[in-house]
């Protein structure tokens, strides 16, 4: 005998809620799972390895992200061998804006450079290498 039938809705919403809980307490291990980060690594430039020296790369990150995040995110996201990351903070260049009636200050934000050392095994960078059929050379030999 409900009046406004708001009763059995919620009624119906505590047993969802109860069968949504006891779903979460069963959940069954799926595998390996990973942390996508929305941390964004820029990449500013990068060198191969020569006999003398490993292969680098430096990016630019978020002033929040630590060293074990940047080798975190290379070597489980793309699977790079990292051996070493150094980190340097740079202050967001400050400007003077010239107005007619007034003077502005602005700032750009802060960032951070992470200059990654990868592994002997990693001997090429990526960088310049050549696309089968785009060589420009092929034609004419």
């Amino acid at each position: 005998l409900h009046t406004n039938g708001i009763e059995p809705i919620s009624n119906m919403m505590f047993a969802t809620v109860r069968a949504m809980a006891s779903a979460t307490s069963q959940r069954i291990n799926l595998g390996y799972r990973m942390w996508m980060p929305t941390m964004p690594l820029v990449l500013l430039g990068a060198e191969h390895a020569t006999e003398t020296t490993p292969a680098r790369a430096v990016f630019r990150v978020l002033p929040k992200m630590t060293k074990h995040e940047v080798k975190e995110y290379l070597t489980k996201i793309y699977d790079l061998p990292v051996v070493e990351v150094r980190t340097q903070n740079y202050l967001g260049k400050r400007m003077r804006i010239l107005g007619k009636r007034q003077i502005v200050y602005a700032k750009r934000p802060d960032y951070k450079k992470a200059f990654v050392t990868f592994d002997n095994t990693l001997a090429d960078t990526g960088l310049g290498s050549i696309v089968p059929g785009m060589n420009t050379q092929e034609g004419k030999e």
